[in-house]
């Protein structure tokens, strides 16, 4: 499937798409399975942007949690999980606490958290 198919079918990949996982990859180095979610636009969507965050987020969770990710990637099953945030600017003020407070829920879950500043995010 062309990316083109894939965006047709499923949307583009971010956080405003709650429907998909917008990455999976497996980190030698951490020796975990790394989930990213990708965030391209700036902290100043408020209210609206935290929830679609907190939606994807709590994806990802069920995804992980509910057993799919070892079924559908069975070279995981049972390997550490990490969720990362890839956002085009580093979190400050509402969304820095924001961001804080969802890491503390996902650890509370036994999942790692973690997030990157990565300038002009893959689209």
């Amino acid at each position: 499937m062309t990316h083109e198919q894939m965006v047709a079918e499923f949307g583009e990949p971010g956080v405003q798409n709650p429907a998909i996982v917008d990455l999976i990859a497996f980190d030698e180095t951490a020796g975990c399975v790394v989930l990213t979610m990708f965030e391209r636009r700036a902290w100043n969507g408020g209210p609206g942007q935290f929830r679609q965050i907190e939606e994807k987020i709590n994806r990802y969770l069920g995804y992980i949690l509910d057993g799919h990710l070892g079924r559908h990637y069975p070279q995981y099953a049972g390997k550490r999980a990490q969720i990362r945030l890839e956002c085009a600017e580093a979190p400050v003020g509402e969304a820095s606490r924001f961001i804080a407070a969802a890491s503390h829920a996902i650890r509370g879950q036994g999942i790692d958290f973690a997030l990157g500043v990565v300038a002009g995010s893959p689209s």
